[in-house]
């Protein structure tokens, strides 16, 4: 149990700092201590309260609860972290691992679908994900109903990792405990909520981003119009992963979702063979991120800054980039700026890195 790792913890789990602000913090401050120490004056400058830090007795009962459980974290840019997975601006600064650490070291493909698919889908998606995992691939799902679980049984011998959107103690739903327990022996499950966290409706696009971040390519095995499926599936384009679906009857409403994504691009594929030539896995690692470095000041140049980005702030997303080139500041006074309105509670982060005030 050491210091940086309580610092980490504790630093993540203090109300209103993300993984999107928690990385910027730690990118200009060096360490998680550094940052905790600089977070209440940070907010005081932003216009806002200091928030109530983590306790770091908190944090040392989080980490000795993870390690009682027979868990570690994996840590953003760190060991066996998924490069592809610190890609995201809004990776997971933690990960809660339990079971077979080494199946990081493989590429991954999601395999994702409906709760309530067919009896033909689910055999599809076991037999692909047992010839996946035959190939060297890890098959990533989310531990849910249907596809999920006919994916996980499918790679089982040969490869798994399980994303659960609760903490990585909880069997949900409750008929998968005994499927989550032989994954902690001979798969992975991975989370990103703490020990005890019971999942609720928030938590699963979180889950899905993790699924979708990690894999070379989602592959989608049926999916009502509007499913978290389909969420996977547009977070795996969003982060420049291939998108791949499996073609279905088109009178049966379970196979709208896969067939639309075919009509709009995504790959279809038949087999293992179609899923490996579209998401080239020996190219895995190329693109692995390198850790932020610190900034090379925390010192603000221009005392105005943050008033300046306020008055070029609304309700409406804006790029970041073109708050720089509006106000004519540098880029580290507005990075700075927007740390601290965000650490006052008085921001709003969105999808390609743009901002907009809170109302």
């Amino acid at each position: 149990m050491t210091d940086d790792l309580i610092d980490r913890v504790r630093l993540l789990r203090t109300p209103g700092i993300g993984p999107i602000t928690y990385r910027q913090l730690i990118r200009r401050f060096g360490s998680p201590a550094a940052a905790l120490d600089a977070v209440p004056d940070l907010a005081r400058r932003g216009g806002g309260r200091p928030p109530a830090l983590f306790g770091r007795a908190q944090a040392e009962r989080e980490v000795g609860q993870v390690q009682a459980l027979g868990a570690r974290y994996l840590v953003l840019g760190q060991g066996l972290y998924p490069p592809p997975l610190a890609e995201l601006d809004d990776a997971p600064p933690l990960v809660v691992a339990k079971g077979q650490l080494s199946l990081l070291e493989r590429p991954a493909v999601a395999i994702v679908g409906a709760r309530n698919a067919s009896a033909a889908a689910c055999r599809f998606a076991r037999m692909l994900a047992h010839d996946l995992s035959e190939a060297g691939l890890l098959v990533v799902s989310g531990l849910a109903r249907g596809i999920d679980a006919a994916a996980h049984d499918g790679a089982i011998d040969g490869g798994t990792v399980g994303v659960v959107a609760g903490g990585i103690d909880i069997f949900y739903p409750p008929e998968n405990r005994a499927r989550q327990e032989a994954m902690f022996a001979r798969g992975l499950v991975l989370a990103e909520m703490p020990p005890g966290t019971e999942p609720r409706a928030r938590h699963f696009p979180y889950r899905n981003r993790i699924i979708a971040g990690m894999s070379l390519g989602t592959v989608v095995v049926e999916a009502a119009p509007r499913s978290g499926s389909l969420i996977t599936a547009r977070l795996a384009a969003e982060a420049g992963r291939e998108v791949l679906a499996v073609p279905g009857f088109p009178l049966d409403p379970r196979a709208q979702g896969c067939n639309q994504l075919i009509r709009d691009g995504a790959t279809l594929i038949q087999n293992a063979a179609d899923v490996i030539e579209a998401i080239q896995p020996g190219s895995a690692g190329a693109r692995t991120r390198p850790a932020d470095p610190p900034a090379p000041s925390v010192v603000r140049e221009d005392p105005q800054a943050v008033s300046l980005v306020q008055e070029l702030l609304g309700p409406s997303p804006v790029a970041v980039d073109e708050i720089v080139r509006q106000s004519g500041l540098s880029s580290g006074d507005v990075q700075l700026a927007l740390l601290e309105l965000d650490l006052a509670g008085r921001l709003d982060q969105h999808a390609g890195g743009r901002v907009a005030l809170r109302g």
